[in-house]
């Protein structure tokens, strides 16, 4: 594990880094910088602290929004996404539907005006 030294908010931290993961955590120490500097910048709250637990709230508020939303999409997938049957449930159905095909002709050969 390698250490990295980002900026948040102007001060400088020395963060413990995943070999290969340096990417995803500048890119997180990126999005924690601006939510931080976004509520700064607003005017409203001065201490550091505070800021760094709203920014916090505001992040985390924000991804459990977009896992609610995967999971809405996920379960209103459309069936094509759904698992594929297997070979014999297959066949089980193919004869069904063949059996059913067989009754409707049955059931319209003495019919002589179909629609």
């Amino acid at each position: 594990m390698k250490q990295i030294e980002v900026q948040i908010m102007g001060q400088s931290y020395l963060l413990g880094c995943p070999d290969g993961g340096e990417a995803q955590l500048r890119d997180a120490v990126d999005r924690v910088d601006a939510a931080m500097c976004k509520i700064r910048d607003a005017g409203k709250v001065k201490a550091r602290d505070r800021i760094a637990v709203l920014a916090s709230l505001n992040l985390a508020f924000d991804l459990a929004a977009q896992q609610t939303a995967a999971a809405a999409a996920a379960a209103s997938a459309p069936a094509a996404m759904a698992p594929v049957r297997e070979i014999g449930e297959a066949g089980e159905a193919d004869a069904k539907a063949a059996q059913l095909i067989q009754k409707l002709d049955q059931a319209l050969a003495g019919d002589d005006h179909l629609l």
